[in-house]
């Protein structure tokens, strides 16, 4: 369904980032997800308001899911559909891609109960499906952005402040590894097809994102915070939420990615976050408790020792953008307003499903 909130925020993005996008092809796999589906509509919502004539080509496992958040956004420009599975690697599909101009490979697992339960899984799917699409801006001299994670810096020495030339340590007997380790082999791919075949690929490495246009069913903490905070009822935390880390506006990211597609070097990595929206678990819990509980939650720990939900170790990271910044990109909203948009945005949502 379409959000006012959502559509005023991608409304306001600056007409100078989506006009490397006119007229052209931009394909996005996992474009169900947030990330890939914030930048559907924002090129969607840009064909309806400036005439961007741009084909959105929606790579996808689910069509029915796709249509339906994605569906209301297809009026206003040309979104193309496509249901492959790339955790195969060789798609037939894909076929149908070779007009691509640009592409942004946001396809990944994403639950941390999958990564420790199924860590093969997840290493086969960021691989295979890495190298098709690498293979498809290879051969259609297309520009390529993979979405990574700030999850790649593993565990560095408390204080540092990580450019994109730090990286830490991690524990590869743990099956939970499988998910940043193969975010950094997918990197290595992009930066080899880039010295080899000279394709214009580079990498995103994405603090946590959030704000308005989660999904139904989000079930990330920010989510968990935030419904808890907006029903008045206990902030939960299975961790004593010691882990700190950078965060991101949903908006803000989504013109990070348009600016990366446009302009990111080839071969190189760049992180997306807001340097100022940094705090550990416990103190971001704290945040949307305070904005969005009207005073009635609170934080509570309740350790999980087993950690049968797959939580990520403890790390304690500060990215630098200045990579990124260096290139035109500004970050503008901020952790608390990132929350105020976001109950917004579920409140929004909710009327309508009730309506």
């Amino acid at each position: 369904m379409r959000s006012e909130i959502l559509d005023n925020l991608l409304g306001d993005l600056d007409g100078a980032l989506l006009e490397p996008f006119r007229d052209k092809a931009v394909v996005v796999t996992g474009a169900t997800g947030l990330i890939g589906s914030l930048v559907c509509k924002a090129l969607l919502l840009a064909d309806g308001n400036i005439s961007l004539g741009c084909v959105v080509v929606a790579v996808v496992r689910n069509r029915k899911k796709a249509e339906d958040i994605l569906g209301d956004y297809a009026s206003l420009g040309d979104l193309r559909i496509v249901v492959c599975n790339l955790a195969e690697g060789e798609a037939p599909e894909l076929a149908e891609l070779d007009g691509a101009d640009f592409i942004l490979h946001a396809a990944s697992v994403t639950k941390s109960r999958v990564m420790v339960e199924r860590p093969v899984d997840v290493i086969r799917t960021s691989l295979n499906g890495t190298k098709a699409m690498l293979g498809l801006a290879r051969d259609a001299d297309a520009r390529l952005v993979y979405l990574s994670s700030m999850e790649v810096y593993g565990t560095l020495v408390e204080g540092q402040v990580a450019d994109e030339s730090s990286l830490g340590w991690i524990d590869l007997t743990s099956p939970r590894t499988c998910y940043p380790e193969s975010k950094r082999m997918c990197e290595c791919l992009c930066a080899a097809y880039a010295s080899q075949y000279g394709t214009q690929a580079c990498s995103a490495r994405l603090a946590q994102t959030f704000g308005a246009g989660v999904l139904p069913g989000e079930n990330r903490a920010f989510a968990q915070f935030a419904r808890s905070a907006m029903a008045g009822e206990d902030i939960v935390l299975r961790t004593r939420g010691l882990s700190e880390g950078n965060y991101v506006n949903s908006i803000d990211c989504v013109a990070g990615l348009l600016v990366l597609l446009a302009r990111g070097e080839a071969g190189q990595a760049y992180n997306v976050a807001n340097e100022e929206s940094h705090g550990t678990i416990r103190e971001v819990a704290q945040l949307a408790a305070d904005v969005l509980g009207d005073g009635h939650s609170n934080v509570v720990i309740d350790v999980d020792g087993e950690n049968s939900a797959g939580y990520a170790p403890d790390v304690h990271l500060r990215l630098s953008s200045k990579k990124l910044r260096r290139l035109g990109w500004e970050p503008k909203i901020s952790l608390t307003s990132s929350f105020r948009q976001l109950g917004t945005y579920m409140t929004e949502q909710e009327d309508d499903c009730i309506d």
